[in-house]
């Protein structure tokens, strides 16, 4: 084991955490300018998925001061496009899923080896983000 590189854990976890915060912004947007025949489960899966990223935020965060960082009151920027088509939407949260991917991933590489409690809890949030990026490309693939 090696020792555990505190400093670069808190900064990604304060990016991990603006990061999902933004997508609570973002999948509450995108629940509310959905339009056509298959809006109601469409806009099911945006409004769990604005959950889902509040979780995750908190998760980040009690982790980030359990190591006695301190979070930030930030979000990360949101573009907006303009664009809503349900292809357009769903395209940028596939988009969306990519970077949250990244994050959690340079987590993983930052406490590998120094914690096993960290490395399982990025090894999930890994898995949960390849999960949404499926579940986006099964969902795109009428569009295709």
């Amino acid at each position: 084991m090696r020792d555990l590189d505190q400093d670069k854990t808190i900064e990604l976890l304060n990016s991990i955490m603006e990061f999902e915060l933004a997508g609570v912004v973002r999948y509450t947007h995108y629940s509310l300018m959905v339009t056509g025949p298959n809006r109601l489960p469409i806009v099911q899966f945006f409004q769990a998925q604005a959950t889902e990223s509040l979780t995750h935020a908190q998760q980040a965060g009690e982790i980030l001061t359990g190591l006695e960082g301190h979070p930030s009151q930030r979000i990360a920027p949101i573009e907006e496009t303009y664009q809503h088509s349900v292809q357009d939407l769903l395209a940028e949260s596939l988009n969306h899923e990519k970077k949250a991917l990244s994050l959690y991933k340079e987590l993983l590489e930052t406490v590998e080896n120094a914690s096993i409690y960290l490395e399982e809890y990025a090894r999930t949030m890994i898995g949960q983000e390849e999960l949404h990026s499926i579940e986006i490309r099964k969902m795109l693939r009428d569009y295709s």
